[in-house]
């Protein structure tokens, strides 16, 4: 017998790697004899690089910028002589801003778009880019920066990057766009379906959670709208209400209107990525799980991929997660066998994250055991 453990980050505890590493212990305590394969999973967020060299891809080290500018070290996932995983969040995302100060108008995605050219540059022309945790609102021009693109101002002078700045934009010289992106096949891992502008676009609805002000946000809108509208003057037929044109600050906008790539649910990409359907078809039991498994859950965040996949080979599933937030009914509904939480053994939240390895191997162990006696 085997089972598959497959689960996310149990975001502010555990990683992605040590969440399965503890659930793992807690499916051999219940079943000693049997076979436990680890499959860390993500999403193309944060961690998602970690998870790629976990699945046996080789990282390249590269130094880019960070989202103000300071140069950090990261890298790009070498998967095969052909193929890179670009992770944006450990380029330039949240993680890397310098003392965690939000900075929502002059954040770039500049950073990312260098780790691509490093990849490109290494001669793999198959690029994966996993977009979540970005700081920045700059609809992709740091990015586009990076790869060659020129941002001008009515002077004719390259303006400063963050979005911020895009209010002051008057032409886009694309001329200089590398060679190697016009040949390169981008797809871009995101699980965000907001189209670019508007109520429910990049500014209003992310700019926010990075710092924006209610003014800073209107700058930013601002901004968003005069680059489409600069692009649509020079004869670039763009299109901001495709859905995932919002995706990290509009670099999803970017990657599709400019760089022509595909936009894909996250989960999906990183799944063909690391074998994940592979393992699963040949399981007897899946365990699945993240910090949180409530309403957002069940529109495709990680839980509920592996839970399609499952379903797709009659595989059964479970659930562990920090906290619980779904009834009964939902949880079946969900494709769940069975889900269980942290906070039912350790209510008190802060003791729950503290001891999470821990409870998380017991939880693993009890659900798994109701699942296979």
């Amino acid at each position: 017998m085997t089972i598959v453990v497959a689960c996310g980050a149990f975001k502010g505890s555990l990683t992605a790697i040590e969440a399965c590493r503890h659930a793992a212990t807690g499916a051999r305590r219940a079943h000693p004899d049997t076979d436990v394969v680890e499959r860390p999973v993500a999403d193309g967020g944060g961690g998602s690089l970690e998870v790629m060299a976990a699945g046996g891809a080789r990282t390249v080290p590269v130094t880019a910028s960070g989202p103000t500018g300071d140069t950090v070290d990261t890298a790009f996932a070498a998967i095969d002589p052909d193929t890179a995983f670009v992770e944006m969040a450990d380029a330039c995302g949240l993680l890397r801003l310098p003392g965690d100060e939000l900075r929502p108008l002059e954040s770039s995605s500049r950073g990312v778009g260098e780790v691509i050219l490093a990849a490109l540059r290494s001669g793999r022309g198959n690029i994966h880019l996993g977009i979540g945790g970005s700081a920045s609102t700059d609809g992709g021009a740091g990015m586009l920066s990076a790869l060659g693109v020129r941002f001008l101002d009515s002077s004719g002078a390259e303006i400063p990057d963050g979005g911020g700045s895009l209010v002051h934009l008057d032409r886009v010289d694309l001329d200089g766009l590398e060679p190697a992106v016009r040949a390169a096949r981008i797809r871009v891992a995101s699980d965000v379906d907001n189209p670019l502008l508007g109520a429910i676009g990049a500014a209003p609805v992310y700019a926010p959670q990075k710092g924006a002000t209610a003014d800073e946000v209107a700058t930013l809108e601002t901004g968003l709208a005069r680059l489409v509208d600069v692009l649509r003057s020079q004869g670039i037929d763009v299109d901001p209400d495709a859905p995932g044109s919002g995706a990290a600050g509009g670099v999803g906008f970017a990657a599709r209107e400019v760089l022509g790539a595909t936009l894909d649910r996250g989960f999906e990409v990183l799944g063909t990525l690391t074998g994940l359907e592979d393992v699963v078809s040949a399981a007897d039991l899946v365990v699945t799980g993240e910090g949180r498994l409530d309403d957002q859950t069940m529109h495709g965040k990680t839980p509920m991929g592996v839970a399609a996949l499952c379903r797709t080979h009659g595989v059964p599933v479970v659930a562990v997660c920090g906290r619980l937030d779904l009834g009964a009914e939902r949880v079946a509904d969900a494709g769940f066998a069975a889900a269980s939480a942290l906070t039912e053994r350790e209510p008190d939240l802060r003791r729950s994250i503290a001891n999470a390895g821990p409870l998380l191997e017991d939880v693993t162990a009890d659900v798994v055991s109701r699942v296979l006696p």
